[in-house]
């Protein structure tokens, strides 16, 4: 069976690990109110959610170690005099809460110090706003700090208009307006954008202090609530909606080209009718997706423009509200890499850790890189000023190891390379050793007095004339001789060919080194170099054929060549040399005759 490709991701074994009923928080009483909100937030201190009061809103504020089943009667975050919508943690104090409210009002809330919900008292105190903040004219259905600048609040309202407060002096200094209710909103990391959704099915990104959207785009078409969340640092927003079908859909947009979404058209997740609630993870690229109604998770991983389906957190629970915790509260000790917060029942409150499955016990660097901290890149003056920066990130690890987090600078963090040494010059080419230099050293250019010396016409005349003076002088016996002895092997080697022995002695006789040894002939097993055949060669012209061609630097084709050459010549001189032989073998036979007679 062939292998299916897995696409390799430290994510992709994440799973959701819920919470028994003893480590939930219980004994709650959440609000009811049918506006679209998340209803609970969380910090690395506290949760936050929306309360079911009578009498007036109000919101209860729980610390996270303070589990299992509360107190009935809990110091409760009163001021408003309609319900609660919506509540904010500022990210740089987490004792710090912005609640919205539908009677139209914005108040700033401070947690106690030693803050607790179990106390003697039968009736324990209410906590009072330390702010109001007035302006709206219709209800305030979210509100949201701004994640670079300190003291900076926005604020959603029934009246179409996103209201900016500089909470230092309690007043609203920008104003958005749109064409309908905002149903979200989402702050870009250095919070000098702002992209929303709202009822007339459009969305928009502000440039927030021009109060004029930069873009404003068609949204989804479907009737439904609409999400979005900006992913961190970059240019990119994502989108939850409906389609006309009333089918779940997902956006990704570009903010410089936001006309269609990424890809051309939206991505279906299924035919749900839950309100998708996005959550964005920075640190880890991790996008979740809680079904708003329906009590399931999904956790996608963001990679060159695409969402990678990882897998789902299943619960027969459904949630009506969900929170997910900043990235520096989380158990490094456990690989937890997010922790959310969902309301189950409007009665209890149950914590799911989203854990990567490691055994080692280490900080594990690779799931943890720095994350927001919580110092402010700058004050609201500036930020109203025109000022634009990223806030400092913090290190995991200090976490993990129980030290006072230290500050990275929020540009160095994701891309470390930056601050990397100049690049090593690149070698200077004429320090390298030429490639036509090779040749040479192998295969010297053989000269003229490298050529091979043949034997003169003369010499071999000579020769013959031995072997006929050879059977002249034998016996009469000669006739008794072997008749199937061939008259080839009475033909010996007239003259000896020159061996590399007697080079030394005669280097006029030696071989070319760069030439191999002339062959054997192939019907006598003579060599070459006894041949009479030879002769018809003079010496330099022999010598002028093994030279190599006139370039300066021979190379391994052209000493193939002339070698090939020369094997040619050899082979012709071969054939000569055979008829030649049965020439001679002719007169010796006609010498045997005339012996015999």
């Amino acid at each position: 069976m062939s292998g299916r490709f897995v696409r390799a991701s430290k994510y992709r074994h994440v799973f959701g690990r819920s919470s028994r009923r003893e480590q939930c928080y219980d004994n709650l009483r959440i609000s009811k109110n049918a506006w679209d909100s998340n209803i609970v937030k969380a910090n690395p201190k506290y949760v936050a959610v929306n309360w079911e009061a009578s009498g007036g809103g109000a919101f209860a504020v729980i610390p996270l170690e303070e589990r299992g089943k509360l107190p009935e009667q809990l110091p409760l975050f009163r001021g408003h005099t309609a319900a609660v919508l919506d509540t904010d943690f500022s990210p740089f104090n987490d004792d710090i809460i912005a609640s919205g409210s539908d009677d139209g009002k914005v108040f700033l809330w401070k947690v106690p110090d030693g803050f607790t919900l179990f106390t003697d008292a039968e009736e324990p105190p209410d906590v009072k706003p330390v702010g109001k903040l007035s302006g709206h004219s219709r209800k305030v259905g979210h509100v949201l700090f701004n994640p670079a600048a300190e003291n900076v609040l926005a604020s959603s309202s029934g009246d179409y208009t996103i209201k900016l407060w500089d909470l230092e002096d309690g007043k609203a200094k920008l104003t958005l307006k749109h064409g309908d209710i905002v149903q979200s909103a989402t702050w870009s990391a250095n919070g000098s954008m702002l992209a929303t959704t709202s009822r007339d099915k459009k969305l928009r990104f502000w440039d927030v202090r021009q109060e004029k959207p930069a873009h404003e785009v068609p949204g989804h078409a479907g009737a439904k609530n609409s999400r979005c969340v900006w992913l961190g640092d970059m240019d990119r927003v994502v989108t939850t909606g409906f389609s006309k079908m009333s089918e779940r859909q997902l956006g990704l947009w570009d903010i410089r080209n936001p006309g269609k979404p990424i890809g051309g058209d939206f991505t279906i997740l299924d035919s749900s009718s839950g309100v998708g609630m996005p959550f964005w993870d920075d640190s880890s690229h991790v996008l979740y997706i809680a079904g708003k109604g329906d009590g399931n998770i999904r956790y996608y991983e963001y990679e060159n423009d695409k969402f990678e389906y990882l897998s789902e957190y299943k619960s027969p629970e459904p949630q009506r509200g969900l929170a997910f915790m900043p990235k520096r509260g989380v158990n490094t000790h456990d690989n937890e890499v997010m922790r959310a917060f969902k309301t189950v029942n409007d009665a209890y409150i149950e914590p799911i850790s989203f854990i990567v499955p490691r055994r080692s016990e280490n900080f594990q660097e690779d799931i943890y890189p720095p994350t927001t901290g919580t110092t402010p890149a700058m004050t609201s003056g500036d930020w109203f000023g025109g000022k634009t920066a990223l806030p400092p990130k913090m290190s995991m690890e200090d976490v993990f190891e129980g030290r006072q987090p230290t500050e990275i600078a929020a540009e160095e963090a994701p891309k470390p390379t930056t601050t990397r040494s100049a690049p090593a010059p690149e070698p200077v080419p004429a320090a390298a050793p030429p490639k036509a230099a090779e040749p040479k050293v192998e295969k010297p250019e053989p000269t003229p007095a490298m050529a091979r010396e043949m034997p003169s016409v003369k010499e071999n005349k000579q020769s013959m004339a031995d072997m006929a003076s050879k059977f002249a002088d034998k016996d009469e016996d000669l006739e008794e001789d072997d008749e199937s002895s061939s008259s080839f092997e009475e033909v010996q080697k007239p003259v000896e060919r020159p061996t590399k022995t007697s080079t030394t002695d005669n280097p006029t006789d030696s071989t070319p080194s760069g030439l191999p040894k002339p062959p054997a002939n192939d019907f006598t097993g003579e060599s070459v170099s006894s041949s009479p055949a030879a002769t018809s060669i003079p010496v330099a012209e022999l010598a002028k054929k093994e030279e190599p061609s006139a370039a300066p630097t021979p190379t391994p084709s052209a000493a193939a060549g002339g070698l090939r050459d020369v094997l040619q010549e050899i082979r012709g001189m071969l054939q000569t040399q055979g008829k030649q032989i049965e020439q001679l073998t002719s007169e010796v036979a006609q010498l045997k005759t005339k012996i015999g007679e």
